[in-house]
């Protein structure tokens, strides 16, 4: 990740001009001063366009302190660490690598931008509503508890790799999302052509995993769920294109993979079985489900 920068206007006008404007200078010395007036009642401006969050050696001592660190470990080790809730072999790092703090797919600044509307759940969600829709789906498990120490922790955590970024901030400039759109119509024979060639080796050859952040499970009843996000096509494919594999892998090499190649192994990927979401026939409430969601809506009868 980047530092950021700040660019800061409107300070205060040097005395002597501030001196000729309050002495009732004529309209051609107002005039002469009005850029200068303006940019002391500007309101401070800050640019971001790249962010580095800081380093868990800099987590406060004390309560606080023990909260930020138990919510790293549960972001690393969640279904390990809260066993009761999490339905598969999958931590929060299978997707979101570093604990959301490497550029697989970052939550740095994730606190910034929520309270949001989310189009899914047809509604404004909450910090806690958008951790809980994860353990609900790509954990194939249980929401947390509100006010436990765990959720709190989620969120000091979260918001501690969220320092100094702006509340209320609409765009995140650092964040790429995994996402293509238009994605062709993969061909699944390929796709598992490619997956045994360099994919097995992390995630099995029959999809099962090697470990959460080692080569988490893809499919089957230890996966995310249909009602996960990595269940479309798009993001699942623009995932793989941006990120995998990890280091070389049967010839292939992060980043080297092109939209019909991506596309396949998704296809192949999203092909196979996995736990189901009773839920799923309520998404997207306001009849503006994506065109690739892998399952029949509700607002679509309508």
């Amino acid at each position: 990740m980047r530092k950021l920068t700040k660019k800061k206007l409107g300070y205060g006008l040097p005395l002597m001009a501030l001196a000729f404007i309050l002495s009732g200078c004529g309209d051609q010395s107002a005039a002469k001063h009005e850029p200068q007036q303006k940019q002391a009642a500007a309101v401070e401006q800050t640019t971001m366009n790249t962010y580095e969050p800081p380093s868990m050696d800099k987590v406060p001592e004390g309560p606080l302190g023990d909260s930020i660190k138990l919510g790293y470990k549960i972001m690393n080790e969640t279904n390990t660490a809260l066993p009761h809730n999490v339905g598969n072999n999958l931590a929060c790092s299978s997707c979101h690598g570093g604990a959301g703090t490497d550029t697989t797919s970052p939550l740095t600044g994730v606190t910034a931008v929520y309270p949001a509307y989310n189009p899914r759940a047809g509604k404004v969600l909450t910090i806690e509503d958008r951790i809980n829709g994860c353990f609900k789906r790509s954990m194939n498990g249980k929401p947390l508890e509100a006010n436990s120490d765990e959720m709190r922790a989620m969120v000091a955590y979260l918001n501690y790799i969220s320092t100094d970024v702006p509340i209320g901030m609409k765009e995140r400039p650092w964040i790429i999302k995994n996402s293509m759109q238009n994605a062709p119509k993969p061909n699944v024979a390929n796709g598992e052509k490619l997956y045994q060639q360099s994919c097995s080796a992390c995630h099995g050859a029959d999809g099962s995993g090697t470990g959460p952040t080692s080569g988490p499970a893809l499919w089957g009843s230890k996966s995310f769920n249909i009602g996960a996000g990595m269940g479309r096509i798009s993001t699942a494919a623009g995932y793989i294109q941006r990120n995998m594999p990890l280091g070389e892998m049967g010839g292939v090499k992060q980043g080297t993979l092109n939209d019909q190649q991506a596309a396949d192994l998704a296809g192949f990927i999203l092909s196979q079985q996995r736990p189901d979401f009773a839920e799923k026939v309520n998404d997207w409430p306001k009849g503006d489900g994506p065109a690739d969601v892998p399952y029949e809506l509700k607002s679509s009868k309508k």
